[in-house]
């Protein structure tokens, strides 16, 4: 069973995941965020503005985790002073796990760590639930320590 919070929470990621992925990928703005990403020194070379470009990334990020805070408080609407600590350990997870700096591998990791997190009480303990997702964290950091998504980064010296 389905409630309207839950269809609503999944439809705002949905869009919202689309409209970032087009914003990083086919704007001006988001070839200079990776741009700046990957070298910020021949980035400024280029013309771009970069302390723009980073204000605009902050902006950004913490619009998404305000949404993100607004999704989870309507979905479970109890307020504690810690309630988003555990959310966003998981999302450093799932970032992990589906690779730093890809959005789609962060999708990805996030739906493997809600699967993981919706069979563990029905195989095992529900109390094993967070030490078998960090433990997915750490398995996952042993034998692809770049993700699922991501790429192994050489740096010349």
């Amino acid at each position: 069973v389905f409630t309207n919070i839950q269809i609503l929470v999944v439809a705002v990621g949905a869009i919202v995941f689309i409209a970032l992925w087009a914003l990083v990928s086919r704007t001006q703005i988001g070839r200079a965020m990776r741009a700046v990403s990957v070298d910020m020194t021949a980035s400024r070379l280029m013309g771009i503005d970069v302390d723009r470009i980073i204000a605009i990334t902050f902006i950004l990020g913490s619009g998404l985790a305000a949404l993100g805070g607004i999704m989870y408080s309507l979905a479970y609407p109890v307020i504690e002073t810690n309630m988003g600590s555990m959310v966003g350990w998981k999302a450093f997870c799932a970032a992990v796990i589906g690779g730093i700096g890809s959005i789609e591998g962060s999708v990805v990791g996030a739906l493997i760590l809600g699967v993981v997190e919706i069979m563990v009480p029905f195989l095992l303990s529900s109390q094993l639930r967070d030490g078998i997702v960090f433990g997915l964290l750490i398995v996952m950091l042993i034998f692809k320590p770049m993700g699922l998504f991501g790429m192994n980064k050489t740096e010349k010296v």
